[in-house]
C-alpha cells in the first residue's frame, strides 16, 4: 500500500470533500481518504498510482498540483 498527499485546489465545502472522496473511490474503493480542506491537502492510502488518483480528481473538477 502507498500513501500519497496531494495538493487539491477548489475544495470549498463538505460537498467538495465528498466529491473528491468519491473520485478517489472510483479508482480504489478500498482507499482510505483524509481531507484537510483548510490546507488543500488530500492524503490517500491506496494500492493504485498517484497519477490514477490525480486524474480522477481532475475529472471531478478539481485542480491537483504536481
Amino acid at each position: 500500500m502507498h500513501q500519497y498527499t496531494l495538493t487539491v485546489q477548489g475544495m470549498t465545502c463538505g460537498h467538495c470533500e465528498k466529491a473528491v472522496t468519491e473520485a478517489v473511490h472510483s479508482v480504489d474503493p478500498e482507499a482510505q481518504v483524509l481531507i484537510d480542506r483548510a490546507h488543500d491537502k488530500v492524503t490517500v492510502d491506496t494500492h493504485h498510482t498517484r497519477d490514477a488518483l490525480a486524474t480522477a480528481i481532475v475529472e471531478a473538477g478539481y485542480d491537483v498540483l504536481l
